[in-house]
């Protein structure tokens, strides 16, 4: 047994579904996912059911999750309609407002021009966060320019989002970028076998993308799950909806990978996320892996309530052992030790 302690690590990318959708997972599942795979804080996107607009439905969010979670938990605002003042109200709340470009999970999405009133509305320290799929990509840079507001690209997929994110961050643009696993280590060769278990956003793309996001891993800030579970009923339906679980794959996926060394993780995954949204951390939060545990990744082993993974099947090293958080041993091969409620809501460190 080789045991490599790392800190707490931070997933910047998370759909929890609570409230509203808790059939696909809620506070406390999703948080017992994050804990199995080693991460102590996570953030919470704001496409529930009813989007989080407004302080009030922030609030009523809030209340919810303190019942329920494991781990650490804080939470973007979202956008809406015509008129955003109600982003105002979210600053020093939220580590952000997450905007669409493209269509996803949830059915809210705002154009080019919305998002540049967007820019000149929101003061805090905090980043916009984008989903911007393609050509979109430069629409969202040319806003960067003009307004030198902090940004971070979402789930960069393939060549036309990197390629332009890495000019503009030669120029010295406030921009920062992420990747999901499913990215890294799927591609649409894998749609064949996936079905609808791949259907996600941004889809799957080619091997050449693939392979120019493993090329220029240097100019990615973080690596982001993006967890996003359905259940399999919904996946298996007609109309499968997007997104793939992936909290508790994603650090045995990279630490099973010899282009990634022990300090890119930490980068990707905990230095990166730490400082691009300003969180306080603590240095007796922790995780213990056995770097020399390798095992197979099994739906049935899985904390997320949508039991299944895309990487089911898959041969996979490095075996979360122990997590502490402010020194409390939370988690110990494959259970939680603590109650619902033990976690905290995060709130920004630096203030609008």
């Amino acid at each position: 047994m080789a045991l490599l302690t790392l800190p707490g690590l931070i997933d910047m990318h998370v759909h929890l579904r609570d409230p509203g959708q808790t059939w696909k997972e809620d506070f406390y599942t999703g948080t017992a996912a994050a804990l199995a795979g080693g991460f102590t804080t996570v953030f919470d996107m704001p496409n529930n059911e009813e989007p989080i607009i407004s302080v009030k439905r922030l609030n009523r969010k809030i209340k919810e999750a303190k019942k329920k979670i494991v781990c650490d938990v804080g939470f973007y605002g979202g956008a809406v309609g015509s008129s955003f003042e109600s982003l105002k109200g979210l600053e020093g709340k939220v580590f952000g407002p997450k905007l669409y470009l493209n269509v996803t999970t949830g059915g809210f999405m705002i154009d080019v021009k919305k998002l540049e009133q967007i820019c000149h509305i929101w003061h805090a320290r905090q980043p916009i966060l984008i989903h911007a799929e393609g050509r979109m990509i430069t629409g969202v840079i040319d806003i960067v320019k003009k307004t030198s507001v902090k940004t971070h690209v979402c789930h960069v997929s393939g060549i036309e989002e990197l390629k332009p994110i890495i000019k503009a961050k030669e120029e010295g643009l406030p921009l920062t970028c992420g990747v999901t696993p499913h990215h890294l280590f799927l591609n649409e060769r894998d749609l064949s076998s996936l079905g609808p278990y791949g259907v996600m956003k941004p889809p799957l793309k080619s091997k050449k993308d693939q392979e120019f996001l493993w090329r220029n891993l240097k100019y990615i800030d973080v690596v982001e799950s993006d967890h996003a579970p359905h259940t399999r009923g919904e996946k298996e339906s007609e109309n499968p909806p997007f997104g793939v679980p992936g909290l508790e794959t994603t650090l045995p996926l990279l630490l099973s990978d010899k282009r990634i060394t022990i300090g890119d993780v930490v980068r990707l995954c905990y230095k990166n996320p730490k400082k691009i949204l300003g969180v306080k951390t603590d240095r007796t939060t922790k995780v213990v892996v056995d770097t020399n545990s390798q095992f197979i990744i099994h739906n049935s082993k899985l904390h997320t309530k949508c039991a299944w993974s895309p990487f089911h099947g898959w041969k996979a090293r490095g075996k979360v052992r122990r997590v502490y958080i402010r020194e409390r041993k939370v988690f110990e091969d494959g259970k939680v030790l603590v109650k619902r409620g033990f976690g905290k809501v995060m709130f920004p460190s630096f203030n609008p």
